[in-house]
């Protein structure tokens, strides 16, 4: 058995492994070969924090974000949508 984090942010049981890793204090998900996170756990720092996904919606709807090392795209798109939300809840833009 595998320990998942569900959509909820909670864990759960599955038969399945993840197929995406994440940190829980950081709140990013990437790829479980991300040279970054495997930098990481081999400091060991990383392990008590590590979490698990089933998939990227998961990921998501948990409220982590796109790791910016192993999913660049996915980062800058994510980014981009924050920056965009951040402006349009602020009608003075960037320029304050």
């Amino acid at each position: 058995m595998y320990t998942l984090i569900g959509a909820d942010d909670r864990p759960y049981r599955s038969e399945v492994p993840g197929t995406l890793g994440g940190h829980r204090r950081g709140r990013l998900y990437g790829r479980l070969d991300c040279p970054s996170a495997l930098r990481a756990i081999a400091r060991g720092g990383y392990v008590k924090h590590r979490v698990f996904f089933a998939d990227e919606a998961t990921a998501v709807a948990a409220g982590y974000r796109p790791c910016a090392v192993c999913l660049p795209e996915h980062y800058r798109n994510w980014k981009a949508q924050r920056d965009e939300n951040s402006l349009a809840a602020d009608p003075r833009g960037a320029s304050g």
